[in-house]
C-alpha cells in the first residue's frame, strides 16, 4: 500500500533532498530535473490548496510523486512525498525531511 510523508525543509536543502531520494528509488537526477524544479517552485504557496508544484521520480525501483510548495516570507519549502510502498523507503523519506530540516 502506497504511503504519503509530508513535512518540511530549509529550501536551501531542496537539491540535495531530491539527489538523495532520488538514489533512494534509482532515479538518475540531472541538472535538467533541477533547472526545471527550481524554475517551477518559485511561485508556490503552500497556504494555498493550487500553490503546489508536483514533480515525479520514476526510478527502476520505486516511483515517487514529490509535492513541493513555499511557505511564503520564510526559508521554508512544504513537502509531499507519495507513491512510497516499502518501510525501508518510507523511513529513508522520513529521516531525510527530518535531517534537511534541521541543516
Amino acid at each position: 500500500m502506497s504511503k504519503q510523508i509530508a513535512g518540511w525543509i530549509i529550501d536551501r536543502n531542496l537539491r540535495s533532498f531530491l539527489e538523495l531520494l532520488s538514489r533512494y528509488v534509482d532515479y538518475a537526477f540531472d541538472d535538467t530535473d533541477w533547472d526545471t524544479i527550481e524554475t517551477d517552485v518559485r511561485d508556490t504557496d503552500d497556504e494555498k490548496p493550487d500553490g503546489w508544484y508536483s514533480y515525479p521520480l520514476a526510478g527502476t525501483s520505486a516511483t515517487l510523486e514529490v509535492g513541493l510548495a513555499r511557505s511564503v516570507g520564510s526559508e521554508v519549502m512544504s513537502v509531499s512525498v507519495t507513491g512510497i510502498e516499502t518501510p525501508e523507503l518510507h523511513l529513508r523519506t522520513d529521516t531525510l525531511l527530518s535531517a534537511f530540516a534541521s541543516i
